[in-house]
C-alpha cells in the first residue's frame, strides 16, 4: 500500500491529544516549512494557512502514513470541506509532502505564528 509524507503541526504531533491516530505510522523527522505559512488558533486547534506577505517557517513533524490512516485523518480534519490536504514546501526535504490547510476565514483569530502550542 503506498504511503504519503504528511506534515503535522498541531493536535497530531507527538504528545498532543490526537496523536493516537498516527499509531503504527512512521515518524520521519521534525521539520519546518519554507516561509510562506502561518498558524491561527480556532479555540481548540491550530489552523494552517498560506500567507505570502507575513508567512514564516512553521514548525511540525513529518509522518509517513498509509491510506487507511489518511481516511481517519480526513474524517478528523473535516476534509475536504473544513480542511483540504495539499502539497506544502518543507525545508531540507526533497520528497513530496502534504499538509492539512484550513479553508475558512481566520480574520479575528489569534495568530500563533510558527509553532503550536
Amino acid at each position: 500500500m503506498p504511503k504519503i509524507n504528511l506534515f503535522v503541526y498541531g493536535t497530531l504531533k507527538r504528545g498532543q491529544r490526537n496523536h493516537r491516530l498516527l499509531a503504527g505510522q512512521e515518524f520521519v523527522d521534525s521539520a519546518h516549512t519554507l516561509p510562506g505559512y502561518r498558524l491561527y488558533y480556532s479555540g481548540s486547534y491550530p489552523c494552517l494557512v498560506e500567507d505570502a506577505i507575513n508567512g514564516a517557517a512553521v514548525a511540525g513533524e513529518i509522518w509517513r502514513v498509509d491510506e487507511s490512516c489518511l481516511t481517519q485523518l480526513d474524517r478528523l480534519e473535516g476534509a475536504p470541506a473544513l480542511f483540504r490536504r495539499a502539497p506544502i514546501e518543507v525545508e531540507e526535504f526533497t520528497e513530496a509532502v502534504s499538509a492539512y490547510f484550513y479553508n475558512g476565514d481566520v480574520t479575528g483569530w489569534r495568530d500563533c505564528g510558527t509553532v503550536w502550542p
